[in-house]
């Protein structure tokens, strides 16, 4: 359970508070002995998508034919495979899930389900437990398929290796059965890639052959991302013709865009590269600004923001490589799917992207300006922390502000003893507990290096950071050899910056010699080739600098000239007699597909989606309606009516912070599943009964018992035809900036406060912006 959630609660409570509260039938109780808002058909039902599924073009041309009477519920499963193929695990299950709504008895919904959720066992094996019971309502191949993943998910039948094997061996033998299901051979190919940590890939000849079958019969098929996923690491070129056609297979799918720049990023084109990736970041904007998804419940959408950022890096591409990565940090954060904390996020992502984008372009005012803001400001994550801290350090030393480099070398030595301090009290609480245990001294001893292990890598990390900012301080105190020493020490500085700072102190030959390194480890890419060229005219080598300033010209199409590495290259470009805008176009190759529009796949940033309106009457029978608070944020929660114990307990969480969110200027308002005479009644109760609410009860109770209102904001299960609890942000300009939907409600409002608060502060003007 998240620990955001209230623990469920017992029927019996529900039962006796809907007894006691009289509530009419109309007012939609709960009807079983489930909490309101839980799934009547297991646990595995809980989570995931509940809203209905909508049949979209452009997700890949399978032929994967079920046991069905409903054409609709084919055209669903077919939808939901071809998603399948292109890692859209979410939006899969929920077209499986309306496989299952229109045709309940169609066991190879609940397979779907399961195939969905590999990266969650438990869910998997609740959805493929529903197949196996229907698994004789559908043909043999069908059976077959059920049978090998709940083999593949009973951890009865042996360690994960065994059943791994296992399942290789039954998806052949449906091949064997089935020699022309070019479905099953997709599915062998990329399920011996996904195992291959446990069983290494024999041959990937064999495996390139087995999806050649899938694209004789099938030259479209999304199985193309497959094959970009088997060569990848091995052999990027022999997966060109892929790229080329797997965004284009289901141009729907945002995955099946962004694989394709894998192969061209291997290849160091980084311009084809970041091309895919922006595609597939627009066509994720577009599907989740529609359907009201939250941005990081889909798996790969940070994955694929952040490596777009780096590729906008190596190609020049700064101000919308600055752009994006400060929109992901904007991105509505929640507990379970973005904080800062969680690697691989887009919140994490952003917030590093955007320090490498400001440092690599020498953008040291907006890094300044920008350590006061939302994007990058102070912060309790340890590893986040110092990386501001050591990269305004770096901006200071930039500016020649020694001042401002000092104040970072005393905060982060404050940091540092602290840190100290802590391992000590941890050492002492593992020796005196060892000692409690009765341990022999070898497991004293053992106890207290575990426990200062534990801090080993952040300490280092302090005193690395330490170097570095003592380093910038000699250099500004001309102590240069005391600082040259430190800063040649430094982990994690690049050559490129090295080399800049061995040219600062007249060592020629040192930072020539780490400027060529840098263009050799980073072939292609714009700045390190940039700053070679710099270190070669400022050191008098004008041929070698002119040499690499016609390579610097072959790929700087996307180049943002007004940026310091490239605004020192003016004098060696008039030298040659070119232009001010010295770029050289390019032309788009031709061995990467058709290319749509890029503004026809969605919108290059997320923006937050019009909350829908709505005018309901309160406990007074008085209207009320969402433009009452415009002009003025408003949380709404959507909740299950009195007799929803769990939601009673939301809004008694909330009703004491309801001063604190005014004075912050949010306004908090609830809407009941309950007609008004019920709402009413819960409205006295509320004040009557509940421990935490003295007086009137601060947040307005609205009737919504039709629950248009519930289904026009998405918190309700389509599927079993249910209203859902739902916890919306919605700022002064009508726009959803935050939500949760769920089967138990939000209650954590210190998170919510605070991230409320980020959201609603006022981004900067950035000087690097045109």
């Amino acid at each position: 359970m998240n620990n955001k959630r209230v623990p469920l609660l017992t029927a019996l409570l529900v039962f006796v508070a809907s007894g006691l509260m009289g509530l009419d039938p109309d007012d939609k109780a709960p009807a079983s002995d489930l909490p309101a808002g839980h799934s009547s058909h297991g646990e595995a039902f809980n989570e995931g998508p509940r809203q209905k599924a909508h049949l979209m073009s452009g997700t890949g041309k399978v032929d994967f034919p079920v046991s069905t009477k409903n054409p609709q519920a084919q055209e669903f499963f077919s939808q939901g495979v071809g998603q399948l193929h292109g890692f859209w695990y979410f939006e899969a299950e929920r077209s499986f899930r309306q496989v299952a709504a229109l045709d309940p008895d169609c066991a190879m919904a609940y397979w779907g389900m399961a195939m969905a959720n590999f990266g969650n066992e438990e869910r998997a094996r609740g959805f493929i437990t529903e197949a196996v019971r229907r698994k004789d309502m559908g043909d043999q191949k069908e059976q077959l398929w059920i049978e090998a993943v709940s083999d593949l998910l009973n951890e009865d039948r042996g360690d994960q290796k065994k059943r791994r094997r296992q399942f290789l061996r039954d998806i052949e033998n449906i091949i064997h059965e089935y020699p022309d299901d070019i479905e099953a051979k997709a599915f062998l190919a990329v399920f011996a890639w996904k195992f291959k940590g446990d069983l290494p890939i024999p041959s990937y000849e064999a495996m390139d052959a087995l999806l050649a079958q899938v694209f004789a019969v099938e030259p479209t098929h999304p199985a193309h991302h497959y094959k970009i996923h088997l060569w990848d690491r091995e052999k990027p070129e022999r997966a060109l013709s892929s790229a080329a056609q797997s965004g284009q297979s289901s141009p729907s799918i945002a995955h099946q865009w962004h694989m394709a720049g894998h192969i061209f990023s291997r290849l160091k084109r980084y311009a084809d590269a970041a091309w895919q990736q922006e595609a597939s970041a627009r066509v994720d904007h577009r599907q989740m600004m529609r359907d009201r998804v939250l941005p990081d419940q889909i798996s790969n959408f940070a994955h694929n923001n952040e490596w777009l950022t780096r590729n906008l890096s190596h190609i020049g591409r700064v101000r919308d490589g600055i752009d994006l990565a400060k929109n992901m940090i904007e991105l509505p954060r929640h507990p379970e799917y973005n904080t800062l904390a969680k690697s691989g996020r887009s919140a994490s992502y952003g917030r590093t992207r955007l320090f490498e984008l400001l440092e690599t372009y020498e953008l040291w005012d907006d890094l300044i300006d920008l350590s006061d803001s939302i994007y990058l400001e102070p912060t309790v994550v340890p590893e986040a922390q110092l990386r501001r801290m050591r990269a305004l350090a770096r901006a200071y030393f930039a500016k020649g502000d020694l001042k401002g480099v000092k104040t970072q070398i005393r905060g982060l030595r404050e940091q540092l003893k602290a840190k100290r301090e802590e391992r000590k009290e941890a050492r002492k609480k593992a020796v005196a507990e060892a000692r409690e245990k009765n341990l022999p001294p070898e497991g004293v001893h053992k106890a207290r290096l575990e426990a200062i292990d534990e801090f080993a890598s952040e300490i280092e990390s302090m005193k690395d950071g330490l170097k570095e900012m003592r380093g910038y301080r000699d250099l500004l105190l001309q102590a240069n050899d005391f600082g040259m020493k430190r800063l040649a020490e430094v982990d994690g500085l690049s050559n490129t910056s090295l080399a800049r700072l061995y040219l600062r102190v007249e060592e020629e030959g040192r930072a020539e010699q780490l400027a060529r390194a840098a263009v050799e480890a980073s072939p292609q890419q714009v700045v390190p080739l940039a700053n070679y060229v710099y270190v070669l005219e400022q050191i008098g080598k004008t041929e070698q600098a002119t040499e690499n300033f016609e390579k610097l010209r072959e790929i700087s199409a996307w180049v943002d000239l007004d940026t310091p590495p490239f605004e020192r290259l003016a004098p060696t470009a008039r030298r040659l007699g070119l232009a001010v805008d010295w770029r050289v176009d390019s032309e788009t190759p031709d061995d990467v597909g058709e290319r749509p529009p890029l503004d026809s796949l969605g919108p290059f940033r997320w923006s937050p989606p019009a909350a829908p309106p709505w005018k309901l009457p309160n406990a007074h029978n008085q209207t009320i309606s969402l433009e009452d608070y415009r002009g003025k944020a408003v949380i709404v929660i959507f909740y299950l009516g009195y007799g929803c114990l769990h939601c009673v307990e939301q809004i008694v969480k909330f009703a004491p912070e309801t001063k604190r969110f005014e004075d912050a200027g949010i306004s908090l308002v609830a809407i009941s599943t309950e007609g008004t005479e019920s709402v009413a009644r819960s409205l006295k109760a509320f004040e009557k009964d509940q421990e935490g609410i003295d007086g009137p009860l601060p947040i307005p109770l609205l009737a919504n018992s039709s629950l248009d209102v519930f289904k026009a904001y998405r918190a309700y299960d389509d599927f079993e035809e249910q209203p859902l609890h739902g916890t919306f942000l919605v700022n002064g300009v009508g726009k959803v900036i935050w939500q949760d939907v769920n089967y138990e409600p939000f209650t954590d409002t210190e998170f919510l406060f605070a991230e409320a608060g980020r959201l609603l502060k006022k981004p900067p003007t950035l000087s690097a912006r045109p």
